[in-house]
């Protein structure tokens, strides 16, 4: 579904992610591990276009995302929900939703899919009306996550989604997120938390000064020493 090879990109004159090389299957759920500054969000920001790789090749469904916008990108299914979550505080709940339904075969179809949302957040439909800046930071959270769906993506990327979260608001949205994927939605999830992402994606990567340094399932990354020692306090 989705590849990138030896994609590396750069923030002006200082290297951000190099040689970057991950996969994601038709509606599998994969981790981008490490610690801050690590690449993960470069590599989000790649895929979506926000920045410009200058070496390697992205491919989603066959096509070539290098040279296209990022509205291009996003109506080729890929729907990226941004670390700090970024709503729009002056608008309502329903207005933000509204508005993550912005290319046309999304618009087409928004009311069934904002019903959907509501489904799978009923505390949004409860708010609907609510202004977001008003809202909890879980609530915050699990709002970015809906307006991502809003797109009707076939891959969700989060960003840090636990950041900032209380351990139980963290449960409530791991467990939303979990029934995303398990509607078909293919994941892409970067998270700090390791055990908590290990605990959810089927595989995962671990970068460190924009590179890969392990590869695996999450069954084997949980049993690396490495991994251990360095995120899971082991």
């Amino acid at each position: 579904m989705l590849t990138l090879s030896a994609v590396s990109a750069r923030y002006g004159s200082v290297p951000a992610i190099s040689d970057v090389s991950i996969s994601v299957g038709e509606g599998e759920a994969v981790g981008l591990l490490g610690a801050n500054g690590a690449g993960k969000s470069t590599t989000l920001r790649a895929i979506s276009g926000l920045i410009r790789t200058t070496s390697g090749s992205i491919t989603f469904l066959g096509a070539d995302l290098a040279a296209l916008p990022p509205h291009k990108i996003a109506e080729l299914g890929i729907a990226h929900v941004p670390e700090g979550r970024q709503v729009f505080p002056e608008l309502t709940v329903k207005e933000n939703l509204e508005v993550g339904a912005y290319i046309p075969s999304a618009k087409a179809d928004r009311n069934r899919t904002l019903e959907l949302v509501f489904g799978i957040f009923p505390a949004l439909a409860e708010r609907r009306n609510q202004l977001a800046g008003t809202m909890s930071g879980g609530e915050q959270q699990m709002l970015a996550v809906g307006r991502g769906l809003m797109l009707k993506p076939r891959l969700l990327m989060l960003d840090e989604p636990s950041l900032g979260l209380a351990p139980v608001v963290t449960d409530a949205t791991f467990a939303k997120i979990q029934e995303v994927h398990a509607m078909g939605t293919a994941i892409l999830l970067v998270e700090q938390n390791v055990s908590r992402a290990l605990g959810m994606v089927q595989r995962a990567y671990v970068l460190e000064s924009g590179k890969v340094i392990i590869q695996g399932s999450s069954a084997e990354l949980a049993n690396n020493k490495q991994v251990q020692a360095a995120y899971l306090g082991m």
